[in-house]
């Protein structure tokens, strides 16, 4: 039963009343007030202040102040006049009609107040999305100029290049013709005096009748030939092909899963690495890696677990309790985006999801969640708790701590 107050105080004017409430050293979190025109309930446990109002008021007027130990309400009144008392004594079932009514208008307020809340924050988003679209759009548009700008400059570019290719064609057949006009014109003077000096030796001949010695040589006119070509060598090389296979053979997919093995296999038979250089030939297991890095996670010495483990890692990189176990340290060393990144190779691998592998998949998707919560992400963290706790449902922890998640997302929102 709550304590009742009674030892408030209160003063009075034509239209306003005011009433002074002790807070009993209560913090004034804990103070709650429902306020209608004719009823005043403070709460603040284990206190109670509760009154029937002598006249009626004007709740959206009225004000309330509470700080320094004390309530003090400043209540306007409907009507101006002066009450005889501050509270009116009625039965007990109009004043639980009273409570009711109160109560389900406060319920009323609080349902518009989240309404209009949630209203606002829509259009708020709206608003954002809106934005966001205009600034796409001008941004796309920007762009969209610049291609343009860009388009009309290389058209100009190539117009003028075509042109200079076109004067420079005539040009060169201009002076073709003009080549061929005067090779023409000394052929014609070169006959002429061919003409010219034939008839002498035709009447030497003819007078002296003899055809051997009576020819006259004449020298032609050497013509320029151009130098023959030097002779050359074209080297042409060709890109070597990885996948043993012909191209017009060959399929991406698998050429890429093969050059993943082959570069896998590669890393694992590698003997000169530096990390591995002072281990001996049985220390190069991942396997014994791994004991080694268990036995360091149990004895307290996270980063030497996270060496093993990472060497583990380097050999095969295809068991994921090295992921998953890796994580675990990081969780320890508060590396927690690492043991995120590590819990989600680990599930990656752990993949399909069958009943021999749920116990690292529950171990995996703990530590994921739990570096999510480590980093407030409690939406996430929740997702993996329930993937988790699906995988074991009959697991009481781990069904207090999703709980526990829960109430946290539900307190923050």
């Amino acid at each position: 039963m709550p304590l009742i107050v009674r030892d408030h105080t209160w003063t009075q004017n034509q239209n306003t009343v005011y009433i002074s409430v002790p807070l009993k050293g209560v913090k004034t979190a804990n103070v709650h007030v429902i306020c209608t025109d004719e009823y005043l309930k403070v709460s603040f446990p284990p206190f109670l202040f509760e009154i029937f109002l002598f006249g009626p008021i004007n709740e959206e007027k009225s004000e309330a102040r509470i700080g320094n130990g004390v309530a003090v309400f400043t209540l306007q009144k409907r009507t101006d006049e002066l009450w005889e008392q501050l509270f009116t004594n009625i039965d007990k079932d109009k004043q639980k009609h009273i409570r009711e009514q109160a109560i389900l208008k406060v319920q009323e307020k609080e349902a518009e107040k989240s309404k209009a809340k949630a209203t606002r924050i829509q259009q708020e988003k709206k608003y954002a999305l809106e934005t966001m679209m205009k600034l796409e759009n001008e941004e796309r548009d920007r762009i969209q100029k610049m291609k343009d700008e860009e388009c009309a400059k290389a058209t100009a570019q190539l117009d003028f290049w075509r042109e200079t290719q076109r004067k420079t064609a005539e040009e060169n057949e201009n002076q073709q013709k003009l080549q061929r006009t005067g090779t023409n014109n000394n052929q014609l003077v070169y006959q002429k005096t061919e003409r010219a000096n034939a008839t002498p030796a035709v009447t030497l001949l003819h007078n002296t009748g003899n055809t051997t010695s009576g020819q006259i040589s004449r020298k032609q006119k050497p013509k320029d030939l151009p130098a023959p070509r030097s002779a050359g060598c074209i080297k042409i090389s060709f890109t070597p092909r990885v996948f043993p296979t012909a191209l017009r053979e060959s399929r991406v997919p698998e050429e890429e899963e093969w050059l993943k093995k082959q570069a896998e296999a590669r890393r694992a038979v590698d003997t000169d690495l530096a990390e591995l250089s002072d281990l001996k030939e049985e220390e190069r297991n991942p396997d014994w890696l791994k004991e080694k890095g268990d036995k360091l996670f149990m004895a307290g010495n996270y980063l030497a677990a996270v060496n093993a483990y990472n060497l583990a890692i380097k050999l095969n990189r295809k068991i994921p309790a090295l992921f998953s176990n890796r994580a675990a340290c990081h969780l320890k060393l508060r590396n927690l985006h690492k043991a995120i990144e590590d819990s989600s190779q680990a599930l990656e691998l752990l993949t399909p999801a069958v009943a021999a592998n749920a116990p690292a998949r529950l171990k995996a998707h703990v530590r994921r969640g739990t570096a999510f919560c480590e980093l407030e992400l409690y939406v996430e963290g929740l997702q993996d708790y329930q993937a988790a706790l699906d995988i074991d449902p009959h697991n009481v922890a781990l069904q207090a701590d999703t709980d526990k998640i829960r109430e946290i997302i539900q307190g923050t929102t």
